[in-house]
């Protein structure tokens, strides 16, 4: 196996529970965004496009739909043999098999394939964050600081710091201080979860964590104090690009609303960064001859006979004869009924809602999740 310089493993088994019934039946990263996109299009994305070839993605939580979606990795050119896209889940060894046990848990678990490639620096990301890197940059800059490993951080407000883990830096960005989810931080240096380490570095960390049975087995909580423990060279990295972590209903719901301005904050229109996908291979839209969709992101395969209005529609969505969609997210296979009216909501993947019925939200948006039906004249 020819050695690699630098290997990504993306961490992509989350139940992101906060995303409610669009998780039932997928993992966070599988979950559709943007119309003909999944959450986990940006992250690999950012790989092909920084020129990290080999990727390993870390499956857990109901894995089918994004196996079948991740396929032989050829949609986002990972299919090279001499790398390419490679599926980990969670297998059995001669002392049993359970799940992945953490975050450091599960990459260290996975110690032989990244010893496959012996690379000299591992990647790790996280499979549910939207945002455009070049991780080349981000790697020069840990080779400038002659880094153990490297944390990209970002600016946040105070009030939004005890989300995430902080960084106290010196003078010269390296890290004197960590702490995941303060009560009362001290500084504004978020981690966005992607790390370079030194593979040296990071698999003696990860041996030394595993077998400490007090670890919670955990980047954040245990490998980086444990290194800064130790006094290795740990440096922050700002980006000040956009980033946003779309774990909650609102969050999600926001980030697809804000496409569909005139200049919207994610640069998803940016042909100078492209953003790979598996879409499908369905027939292009149809919009009938009383349909209209004004302000929108259509995808493949969607029929539109009725009126849709600043909406997001994703693969192989229907709005029948007569039904009205606005400021909404239709995700795969939805069909909208005859009459039908789905205002400020966000439909699950093959959701149906009846003829006649009525799906309004406000402040609280509603959801309705995979496989379930409104019926006729219903209202939620």
């Amino acid at each position: 196996m020819r050695k690699k310089e630098c290997i990504a493993m993306l961490l992509a088994g989350g139940q992101g529970s906060r995303l409610g019934a669009l998780t039932k039946y997928n993992a966070k990263p599988a979950v559709a965004f943007g119309s003909k996109y999944r959450i986990i299009d940006f992250g690999l994305s950012n790989c092909v496009n920084s020129g990290i070839d080999t990727v390993g993605v870390l499956t857990q939580y109901k894995p089918l739909s994004l196996n079948d979606y991740l396929g032989t990795g050829t949609s986002w050119d990972l299919d090279d043999p001499d790398g390419g896209l490679h599926v980990l889940a969670p297998y059995a060894t001669e002392t049993g098999g359970r799940w992945y046990n953490g975050t450091a848990d599960a990459i260290y678990r996975n110690i032989d394939f990244i010893s496959r490639y012996n690379p000299e620096y591992v990647l790790i990301l996280s499979g549910d964050h939207l945002y455009h890197m070049d991780y080349n940059q981000m790697l020069a800059y840990h080779k400038q600081q002659k880094a153990a490993l490297t944390v990209a951080v970002i600016e946040v407000t105070m009030e939004e710091a005890s989300r995430f883990g902080i960084m106290s830096v010196d003078e010269e960005m390296r890290i004197t201080k960590f702490t995941e989810k303060p009560k009362h931080p001290d500084s504004t240096l978020a981690s966005m979860g992607i790390y370079i380490f030194n593979w040296s570095v990071l698999k003696s960390a990860l041996i030394a964590d595993h077998a400490d049975e007090k670890s919670q087995k955990d980047f954040g909580k245990n490998i980086i104090p444990r290194l800064l423990g130790e006094n290795k060279r740990l440096y922050a990295y700002r980006f000040a690009g956009y980033w946003k972590d779309v774990g909650t209903i609102d969050s999600y719901y926001e980030a697809q609303m804000d496409l569909l301005e005139d200049e919207p904050e994610f640069g998803i229109f940016d042909p100078n960064v492209r953003t790979y996908s598996n879409a499908n291979s369905s027939a292009p839209h149809y919009i009938g001859k009383d349909g209209s969709a004004t302000r929108s992101l259509v995808s493949n395969g969607c029929v539109i006979l009725g009126k849709v209005n600043h909406s997001i529609l994703s693969s192989d969505v229907t709005v029948e004869e007569g039904a009205v969609v606005e400021d909404a997210i239709l995700l795969p296979g939805a069909k909208i009924g005859a009459g039908a009216k789905v205002i400020h909501a966000i439909v699950g993947e093959d959701a149906i809602i009846g003829p006649g019925a009525v799906l309004q939200g406000t402040d609280d948006i509603p959801v309705v999740g995979d496989r379930v039906r409104y019926n006729e004249g219903g209202e939620k």
